[in-house]
């Protein structure tokens, strides 16, 4: 039996210093080597590709951004947005970015093209500053990387293992 597919994207912009966190993960990802199944991209801030890939068909979507929730910075999260919470209409959601990773924006196209996989989870990480043109991830968010890395590794092997 092969195992589900699933796609993990790393989400985020390395000139603005912690929006880079969902790109470093990746990167950590990528060196540990390939898992059968598992599909690795660093997106950046090209998320609309990432919505036409997943037309192929997934069992899951891991992406892998900064995200403000008003934590401590350095604090990871597991979000877990439902598909009939997000709006596709794309008329009245709001300005498609061609150019833009927001997850929320993805996620809307994503919805719009009927590729909704069965499972979509965001892991995100508390930014210290996401608004300074700057490369470089802070201390808190760096400290951060490792456990994500495991944290999106029991991931996978969670929606891989899942009935």
């Amino acid at each position: 039996m092969s195992k589900k597919r699933i796609v993990v994207a790393g989400v985020g912009n390395v000139f603005m210093q912690d929006d880079a966190f969902g790109v470093e993960v990746v990167k950590r990802l990528l060196d540990k080597g390939p898992r059968e199944g598992v599909e690795i991209y660093d997106v950046g801030i090209g998320g609309l590709k990432l919505a036409y890939d997943l037309l192929r068909g997934y069992d899951g979507l891991i992406m892998i951004d900064a995200s403000k929730r008003g934590g401590k910075p350095g604090t990871l999260y597991v979000i877990e947005p439902k598909e009939e919470e997000i709006n596709s209409d794309l008329q009245q959601g709001g300005a498609i970015d061609p150019h833009g990773g927001d997850p929320a924006m993805v996620l809307r196209f994503v919805k719009a093209l009927g590729a909704w996989p069965p499972k979509v989870l965001i892991v995100g990480c508390e930014p210290a500053t996401v608004n300074d043109f700057e490369m470089g991830l802070s201390a808190p968010v760096s400290a951060a990387i490792d456990d994500a890395v495991k944290l999106v590794e029991t991931t996978i092997e969670e929606i891989q293992n899942a009935s």
